[in-house]
């Protein structure tokens, strides 16, 4: 009788370990995943033409769950002392204790382990590029206390998704590599300029910046004038890479689903209701990738 009560105690403890390690990564929430996912299809889909192989479709979608993993194991390590005055995050694990700075430690030693397991697969030119996507994904935390758009690093990050995939593809960079690049920058300014609005009273409280802040009662402005940039540097794209009219609709839907968000943000939104148009993001995404395939020569 007595031996069973170690091995009872052992799995009580086991379980909640697992569930925070799955909540610092935020298994159950790969939205982050998607907008990462694709821009980097958006590459992959253009630079082959439209059918990129298996090897690197499986390749870089596993890449960007690993990345995007890792990217917010980086994010609550550096924002752990902001994260306890925000409501929304004094839940996380490295805030309330569930998990020490370590074990966080630890677990991203594994995913960017992993991640340089999936570039053995890749050429050389996408191999020089990966560390500035490491960089990238570690400066971008502290841009929030030095910058007032660090969405704009956000955009510069995932966008470099999409150069490595183009580079896997072609093994050169082309000007439609940059254009999609542009896109993807202007695409995160307007959809975590909306994220940040949920955070807007407690950024302020503890001084940290945001474009929802900068941008102010202009926020649908400055979301406004950054979709036509996304939706002109993907015309250009579309452009350049001969792609026929189906992906143009699409992207005429895509604009029908930014300005409705742009008239929605002229009126007052709650936290909810900024997270509810910052998920329809995903779709956005969808709609400009299919599109893409379909226009495809």
């Amino acid at each position: 009788m007595p031996t069973s009560q170690p091995s009872d105690s052992s799995e009580s403890s086991f379980v909640p370990r697992i569930q925070a390690f799955a909540h610092l990564i935020r298994l159950f929430n790969q939205t982050g995943t998607l907008l990462l996912l694709f821009p980097t299809l958006w590459a992959l889909v253009l630079a082959s033409q439209g059918w990129p192989s298996t090897n690197l479709l499986i390749i870089f979608v596993l890449g960007c769950f690993v990345m995007r993993s890792a990217g917010v194991i980086m994010n609550d390590l550096a924002d752990r002392s902001f994260d306890s005055l925000v409501e929304r995050t004094r839940h996380r694990p490295l805030v309330s204790g569930q998990l020490r700075p370590k074990d966080a430690l630890g677990l991203l030693a594994i995913l960017l382990i992993g991640a340089a397991g999936l570039l053995w697969f890749l050429n050389p030119l996408t191999w020089l590029l990966s560390p500035v996507a490491l960089v990238l994904a570690g400066l971008y935390p502290f841009c929030k206390r030095i910058f007032h758009i660090p969405q704009f690093v956000l955009g510069v990050a995932f966008g470099w998704g999409g150069v490595m995939a183009w580079a896997a593809v072609r093994n050169e960079l082309e000007p439609g590599t940059w254009l999609l690049f542009a896109a993807t920058i202007c695409w995160a300014i307007v959809y975590d300029t909306i994220y940040a609005i949920q955070d807007r009273e407690d950024d302020v409280k503890i001084g940290v910046m945001s474009s929802a802040l900068l941008f102010g009662s202009s926020t649908w402005l400055g979301v406004g004038l950054s979709a036509f940039f996304m939706l002109l540097f993907l015309s250009l794209a579309g452009q350049v890479g001969h792609l026929g009219t189906e992906y143009f609709w699409g992207l005429g839907l895509a604009a029908v689903l930014l300005g409705y968000q742009v008239i929605r943000l002229r009126s007052e939104v709650t936290p909810s209701q900024a997270f509810a148009l910052f998920k329809q993001h995903c779709w956005i995404g969808a709609v400009v990738l299919v599109g893409m395939f379909l226009g495809t020569p």
